[in-house]
């Protein structure tokens, strides 16, 4: 066994086989590498990566060429909270009045008041067969809760028809806080009793 470990131990190197080349650092004492090339694929993985953050970061941080992520976050919370408060059993004045201090809620409402309500109060609630929603004097009250009563309720007699069964409540209240968005000045209470008019 010794003698043939040391003939192929002196043996001589067949020219015919390349013999790659190993790097000059050791590991461990008596671990080397190949001083081989990285295969292509993984060079391109590299370099595509350097590419796509150079990219990522001129154009979401130099350009701003789209919301940033942590306003993105911050902007889904505040909706979801605004969803949340809309959906809870309690809906004060002040509920809808921060609701309409939410675009994408106002954004929402402003939908449903155009495809159900435009074609009575106008599409810039100045009216038309309806009354306008933009006077400082409201027939059935303006606070914000008489306005989400007399959309979910209706005034029948008058011709406005009853919107809860047909809306539900979440747009109900998007449209609620669509018209107070549009309120230049605070409305009062409601009209005096003298007064006449098609209803809200």
């Amino acid at each position: 066994m010794s003698e043939l470990h040391t003939k192929i131990s002196s043996a001589e190197p067949d020219p015919t086989i390349e013999v790659e080349a190993l790097r000059p650092h050791v590991y461990d004492q008596n671990i080397q590498e190949y001083d081989k090339r990285l295969p292509n694929w993984w060079l391109w993985t590299l370099y595509g990566a350097i590419i796509f953050a150079i990219a990522y970061w001129v154009a979401f941080d130099s350009f701003k060429m789209d919301r940033n992520p942590g306003v993105e976050v911050m902007r889904e919370i505040k909706a979801a909270k605004l969803l949340a408060a809309s959906q809870s059993a309690e809906v004060t004045d002040d509920s809808l009045w921060q609701m309409s201090r939410d675009p994408q809620t106002v954004e929402a409402g402003h939908a449903t008041f155009l495809s159900t309500c435009a074609v009575c109060h106008q599409p810039d609630l100045s009216g038309k067969i309806g009354p306008s929603l933009i006077k400082e004097t409201w027939i059935h009250g303006g606070d914000p809760m008489h306005i989400l009563s007399t959309i979910t309720n209706g005034v029948p007699v008058k011709g406005m028809p009853t919107w809860g069964p047909v809306l539900g409540q979440q747009k109900i209240l998007e449209a609620t806080a669509f018209i107070l968005a549009n309120q230049k000045v605070k409305p009062k209470p409601a009209a005096e009793p003298a007064q006449t008019g098609t209803p809200l």
